[in-house]
């Protein structure tokens, strides 16, 4: 699933591209990924609204319209959107614009498109088709529910080591990779910069978090905020289906020191990596410098 660089990544460049352009019409084979009211009325509500702003909170893309109006998009497991020219031949949406957008198989699925009013489109490629679009009126961040109970972002310049550690002292027990996981805990942080942050520190992820060190809690907050900008600046990770707004891959992948490395040595001490079930996801993780 897209994490918080990967998410942030579609933002910017959705902030680079389309502000201020206006939908005109919208397309989809697949009508359940529209919540709330329906496609019919989602369609209704978006025709001629002008973009105004396009945000993040967590895993979350948030276009704030006209008339204070807004659109919810999470990409889920296998989503992501593009930006391009598209032409509907025999039930296929091809790619009018060469390069990864017509060559990459991870850009072919495409189920829903937003077209705007400069001849372009937005196109939402999901192989699995989990994501979720939904309107919504009259909107400020704090009124969408689906945005309640998620934790500060790691990101947030105004987010300090002192609020991190008060983190720690409100959630006072669970193993720490599902507690970095936890939206309600911290926003955008999934399986793949856990496993990062956890490398970095040399924690293990089975760890409970009541029995971190201070040093460890510290380590664990310097780890994120420079990984996860380390991965905002490569445009994310693209092991598995992300793409950017273009269908390009993310750079991050040549970066990463634990994440889908299991049976690898470790770049640390050359110990094999391994991977062990943690509740309903998986942990990859070095058994020397991680030992718990």
């Amino acid at each position: 699933m897209p994490e918080l660089p990967e998410v942030q990544t579609i933002v910017s460049q959705l902030n680079n591209e389309v502000l201020n352009r206006t939908f005109v019409d919208v397309w989809t084979d697949h009508t359940k990924m529209v919540k709330g009211k329906g496609f019919a009325d989602f369609k209704k509500q978006i025709a001629g609204e002008k973009i105004l702003s396009v945000v993040r909170r967590a895993k979350n893309i948030i276009f704030f319209l006209s008339h204070n109006k807004a659109i919810l998009v999470h990409q889920k497991m296998t989503g992501h959107l593009m930006i391009g020219k598209w032409n509907q031949e025999k039930e296929k949406w091809v790619s009018q614009i060469k390069g990864p957008l017509s060559d990459d198989k991870m850009n072919q699925y495409i189920h829903f498109i937003f077209f705007l009013n400069d001849k372009r489109q937005i196109a939402f490629s999901d192989l699995r088709k989990f994501a979720k679009i939904q309107f919504f009126k009259a909107c400020k961040l704090e009124d969408i529910k689906e945005l309640e109970n998620i934790g500060p972002e790691p990101l947030d310049p105004k987010f300090s080591l002192k609020d991190w550690q008060q983190l720690f002292l409100k959630k006072k027990r669970g193993k720490i990779k599902q507690v970095l996981m936890d939206p309600s805990f911290v926003a955008g942080i999934g399986n793949i910069y856990s496993d990062e942050m956890l490398w970095a520190c040399k924690v293990n992820p089975f760890k409970d978090i009541s029995a971190l060190s201070p040093k460890e809690v510290e380590c664990l907050y310097q780890a994120g905020k420079k990984i996860l900008q380390q991965a905002v600046d490569l445009r994310g990770e693209s092991f598995s289906d992300f793409r950017d707004l273009y269908g390009a891959k993310g750079d991050f992948d040549t970066q990463k020191q634990a994440y889908g490395r299991a049976k690898q040595h470790c770049l640390r001490c050359k110990t094999i990596m391994i991977k062990k079930k943690i509740g309903a996801r998986s942990t990859t993780y070095c058994p020397k410098c991680q030992a718990l």
